[in-house]
């Protein structure tokens, strides 16, 4: 057992770990609820933005034999051309073929793609296609772009890419400009590319930056690179083919994906833009699902529409991040009733504080489950995504009432002995080494589940605070308590110590692993001293 002052030590961190966590809870959802002023942008429309109409379950440009109806496209257009003079396409198949013809019905213009890829079957369709399309609508069309990333993916090498774009502008009328689309450090490499253009087209994306720009200095970044870009390629006229800001996915370093910030992005571009003559096109349309298989949750959140067709967020006024804010402060009282109810069976303590622990616990818990089934929302498509996460989510609870009435018993001054089924730490220290090992080894598009593990990580942890072990931990255990600690530290130093989220990952793995290293000491010592009695006797 703990010393008395230890424990009066200890039991007054178990209290300010349960008020933190309660609180930190309260704020999170509080915070992402309040309206957030920004500047205005300078219209609601903007010259050009990409459309891909994948946004539906199911739907994905990889399906070849998926076709998007001519109907779809033109209840799209009708509706994009109230605020959009121009549509970017990045292909011919899926019917987008038919996209110039259906924006010359609402007087709009076109920057009309070709996909280029490492078939070389399908690429002569693709230009074939592209090329009829240009030929019968000339008059829609602002520019082709023959190939987007081609050079970036490594699919194609330069001297084939720039046989596509040549082929191209001798087949197309001579009034259409043709260009080639890769992120700007692509064309930095690729220099001798621009000679084969009649514009050079550039990706400025600072969240996907090697070095990620936060979003209040993104167009800064911007501008930074258009000026260098200009001066590589003086002779040329240079477009922004991409950029934009993701509304929902993963931090890197200091950039954050959120509502609230991609429309400080847009807003402060387009505000840029309306100075300057820079021909540009924002990405993109609406939210694409399909593209999270590619670049986890952050690719499908880059639309100024969501996958409803919704927008999501003003061009002008407060944005706020989310507006059912409360839902979070609900789930909090509904897991404080929850635990409450669950701390009366087999209830062998009396008084105010085993109660109130129960609450704190209880809403603390609440909070952090309703924050990951926002980001379930977020993240989840298949099925199987839903019931492995769902079912993940119920068993973090589950540990965590359990936990909570154990630790309810402390405080309330009855000394339960008792201990958790080693098979549940086993399972949480298990389940989170795993993600350990992802996150270090593959993490750059994988989100951080931080709700579901803050339930078994506070758990443990205060728990730890409260009592010594009265068996020595298994040795998997302890072996995965030194393991995850150092596994989480990977995160922290690849994203330069930027990157908050990491510091609290690495927090979580510290909170279940210590007591177990505690334990491990305690009990190490224990047995020495016990040797080193029975040598003497």
């Amino acid at each position: 057992m703990l010393s008395p002052s230890k424990n009066v030590a200890h039991y007054g961190l178990a209290w300010l770990a349960l008020v933190l966590a309660t609180l930190a809870g309260t704020a999170w959802w509080w915070n992402i609820g309040r309206p957030v002023s920004l500047p205005d942008a300078p219209s609601d429309r903007i010259s050009c933005v990409s459309y891909a109409p994948f946004r539906k379950p199911g739907e994905t440009p990889f399906n070849q034999n998926y076709v998007i109806t001519p109907e779809r496209i033109d209840e799209d257009l009708r509706a994009l051309s109230q605020r959009f003079d121009c549509v970017r396409t990045y292909s011919q198949s899926n019917g987008l073929s038919a996209v110039p013809a259906i924006a010359a019905r609402y007087h709009m213009q076109v920057l009309m793609g070709i996909w280029l890829g490492g078939v070389e079957k399908l690429n002569e369709k693709e230009v074939a296609t592209g090329i009829a399309t240009a030929n019968a609508y000339p008059k829609s069309i602002r520019g082709i772009i023959v190939g987007n990333e081609v050079l970036l993916r490594g699919d194609l090498s330069p001297a084939r890419l720039a046989g596509y774009i040549e082929q191209v502008r001798a087949a197309t009328p001579k009034s259409i400009p043709v260009t080639y689309a890769d992120v700007w450090q692509r064309w930095l490499k690729y220099p001798q590319m621009a000679k084969y253009v009649d514009f050079v087209t550039i990706h400025i994306l600072p969240y996907w930056e090697d070095d990620p720009v936060q979003a209040v200095d993104a167009v800064q970044h911007l501008k930074d690179v258009y000026a260098q870009m200009k001066s590589v390629f003086p002779d040329k006229t240079l477009m922004v083919g991409e950029t934009g800001w993701p509304s929902a996915g993963r931090l890197r370093r200091s950039a954050e994906p959120s509502v609230v910030d991609e429309a400080l992005y847009i807003r402060d571009f387009l505000r840029y833009a309306a100075t300057v003559d820079m021909p540009y096109n924002v990405i993109e349309t609406f939210d694409q699902p399909w593209k999270r298989s590619l670049e986890g949750t952050v690719g499908g959140y880059w639309g100024i529409f969501d996958s409803n067709e919704r927008p999501k967020f003003p061009m002008r006024g407060p944005v706020t991040e989310e507006p059912r804010w409360w839902l979070g402060w609900l789930a909090g009282a509904v897991g404080a009733m929850a635990f409450v109810i669950v701390g009366t069976r087999r209830r062998a303590w009396h008084g105010a504080r085993g109660w109130l622990a129960l609450l704190l616990a209880g809403f603390a818990a609440g909070t952090s489950a309703a924050w990951q089934v926002r980001q379930m929302i977020f993240a989840c498509a298949a099925w199987w995504e839903w019931l492995l996460s769902s079912a993940c989510l119920l068993g973090a609870l589950c540990v965590a009432a359990a936990l909570a009435r154990r630790i309810a018993a402390h405080l309330a001054d009855h000394h339960d002995h008792s201990e958790p089924a080693p098979w549940w730490r086993f399972s949480s220290l298990f389940a989170l080494v795993l993600y350990d090992i992802l996150m270090a080894f593959d993490g750059r598009y994988l989100d951080f589940p931080m709700g579901l593990f803050l339930l078994p990580g506070v758990a443990y942890g205060v728990f730890g605070l409260l009592t010594h072990e009265q068996s020595m931990p298994s040795a998997e255990q302890r072996f995965m308590a030194c393991v995850g600690p150092l596994l989480a530290i990977a995160p922290v130093v690849m994203e330069l110590g930027m990157n908050k989220v990491t510091w609290l990952w690495l927090g979580l793995n510290l909170a279940i692993a210590v007591p177990v290293l505690v334990a491990w000491r305690w009990h190490t010592i224990r047995l020495k001293a016990n040797e080193a009695q029975a040598t003497h006797q």
